[in-house]
């Protein structure tokens, strides 16, 4: 099969996902954008289609589908909701520590009922005194007999206050990379708390806020792993995970600026036609569309290299870089075709786009990070075997290809 088509499976999984998020979604975002709260019972019915067992095996009652199959999904529901895209994508990075660190029984416990949309997890690492510099985090977990006793505060998380299991890291002692472990820690255990929901400046519906852990008493049998995996544990969730899901919801946002922009300017007219004729406005959509082009190829590839356990963690770096800057520039040159028509919420949701496009730049690092990380890739400085190796899959029959075929015409944008 060309590389540049997709599996039937993909195809299927695009028009579900899309059919879902045309019908289900789109409804619901005034309502979502009035609120600024958060979005429980979209969460649920969202999860409940099965999308966050993706990844997750057959046997374990998942998708069984990849990676590629993932950032379909994600960019489908991000084309019509950034905040329902990173629902799902911080769902599925919730996932993935227990897929990769988690013991059988912890398996058999928590990845069916995931599967089925039972059960939303997280993953909780930053801290606002410490941010990217993950060794520097102050939350700690003591031993006491059978137990762990968990002290802290985690922030920025996405999922917080709709999260059924978070997976934290914190502080067990010693010094250096292994001074951290991983726990999974239930909602509902006496200790743990969230901080009330702050509305932030996009991506209303989703929640991404603090965890509070006072005395938070959990089982020695919910460590992952073992003591000193916590950093493994985040570093790997990160960057296996979080950067290419990320990407996914930038593109699906990306997707939407470019449609919404391309209708507008075939509809309104200046000098007694489209503005779409005027070559001025020619050639920013042709650079917003360049760009929506080369990410697009940047996500997809990355994600087909690591649904082949082939080497790609500066693939997956580039994408979240790449993917992150232009959705912000195309949505910069959106702005500048719509002039003052951005500044109404009723007469264009390009606002919309553009800040929910701000609230990918800083999870799993900030565009300085991956440079910097690409840096060190380009001057062989990366140390230690690649991530995106260490996880390795097995191949999925269908993933065979290298960019879903790109549709034969713009998404339908929003009506104004």
């Amino acid at each position: 099969m060309d590389g540049y088509f997709s599996t039937d499976r993909h195809d299927r999984i695009r028009s579900e996902v899309r059919s879902f998020a045309e019908a289900e979604v789109r409804p619901r975002i005034a309502a979502m954008e009035e609120d600024r709260g958060v979005a429980y019972e979209l969460s649920r019915l969202i999860a409940r289609q099965g999308w966050i067992g993706a990844t997750i095996g057959a046997g374990y009652g998942g998708m069984d589908a990849g990676h590629v199959a993932k950032t379909i999904i994600i960019e489908e529901l991000s084309r019509v909701s950034g905040a329902m895209g990173a629902m799902v994508q911080a769902s599925q990075l919730g996932t993935a520590k227990i897929q990769h660190f988690g013991s059988d029984a912890q398996k058999q416990q928590w990845l069916p009922a995931v599967a089925r949309g039972d059960c939303l997890p997280t993953i909780a690492v930053t801290e606002l005194t410490s941010g990217s510099h993950v060794l520097g985090m102050a939350t700690t977990a003591r031993r006491e007999g059978s137990s762990y006793v968990l002290n802290g505060r985690k922030a920025y998380v996405g999922n917080s206050h709709v999260g059924d299991l978070h997976g934290v890291v914190a502080r067990t002692g010693g010094t250096g990379s292994r001074a951290l472990s991983a726990f999974l820690v239930e909602a509902d255990r006496p200790g743990f708390s969230t901080a009330p929901h702050r509305p932030a400046v996009g991506l209303p519906g989703f929640s991404f806020g603090e965890l509070i852990f006072d005395e938070c008493r959990i089982p020695a049998a919910n460590l992952l792993g073992s003591e000193g995996d916590g950093l493994d544990v985040a570093y790997s969730s990160s960057i296996l995970v979080g950067r290419p899901n990320l990407t996914a919801v930038s593109l699906g946002i990306h997707e939407a600026v470019v449609a919404e922009t391309v209708r507008f300017a075939g509809r309104q007219r200046r000098y007694g036609k489209p503005l779409a004729e005027l070559p001025t406005i020619r050639d920013q959509l042709g650079r917003m569309q360049s760009q929506l082009m080369t990410a697009r190829l940047a996500a997809y590839h990355a994600a087909h290299l690591l649904d082949r356990g082939i080497a790609c963690d500066a693939e997956l770096q580039n994408a979240k870089l790449v993917n992150a800057e232009y959705a912000l520039d195309s949505a910069r040159l959106a702005v500048e075709i719509h002039g003052a028509y951005v500044l109404f919420p009723d007469d264009s949701p390009i606002a919309r786009y553009q800040r929910d496009a701000f609230h990918i730049l800083p999870p799993a690092g900030t565009s300085a990070v991956q440079r910097l990380r690409l840096a060190e890739f380009a001057l062989g400085q990366v140390k230690g075997a690649p991530w995106s190796t260490r996880f390795a899959p097995e191949e999925p029959d269908d993933v065979v290809t290298l960019i879903p075929a790109p549709r034969e015409a713009l998404v339908e944008a929003e009506a104004v």
